[in-house]
């Protein structure tokens, strides 16, 4: 795993070998930016990243300069990892929560200008998240909400639905 861009391009991560999370791919995660990069000034912007697994896409953000990164991760062991990843690379913005993300949400005081989750693909519910996310007002004004599903879920007719973009087996949909 390395992180694409920013002050830390081209860093390496390993995690171990037993992890159980399922990393978003270099190439999904060079789209996703992409986009995000032509919608926000990341130098400006707080994020929240939900099961946040191996940490990827916060070490991302956190590359390209965003003040504060809040992550959530309920395995011990990979939250460990993440801590780990944070101490080396001096990634001082990003702090790491032992929580579940339906309690961070839930308890959530900040309003956050992008939500991210990546959910594992067969949790039961997912197709609710972006209601989740909405009813308790995480979401800053203009902000977004990205999912990372399977592509066996379609949101486009849900309220809040902006855009959905596929990046190979990797699927995001984007509220707002």
């Amino acid at each position: 795993m390395r992180i694409i861009s920013g002050k830390l391009k081209a860093r390496l991560i390993y995690p171990p070998k037993n992890f159980k999370a399922r990393p978003t791919t270099d190439f999904a995660r060079e789209g996703l930016f992409n986009i995000l990069e032509n919608n926000f000034y990341l130098e400006k912007v707080q994020v929240l990243d939900l099961f946040a697994g191996t940490g990827s896409i916060s070490y991302e953000f956190a590359s390209r300069g965003c003040p504060l990164v809040h992550l959530a991760e309920n395995y011990r062991p990979h939250l460990n990892f993440i801590q780990k990843v944070i101490r080396q690379l001096g990634l001082e913005q990003i702090e790491a929560f032992y929580s579940d993300a339906f309690r961070i949400i839930r308890n959530c005081v900040t309003q956050y200008n992008i939500v991210f989750a990546d959910p594992p693909y067969d949790m039961q519910g997912i197709e609710n998240l972006p209601d989740i996310v909405f009813e308790y007002g995480i979401i800053a004004p203009k902000g977004w909400f990205i999912l990372e599903h399977s592509r066996k879920l379609d949101f486009s007719d849900h309220p809040h639905f902006r855009e959905h973009r596929k990046y190979g087996n990797v699927n995001f949909t984007f509220f707002e």
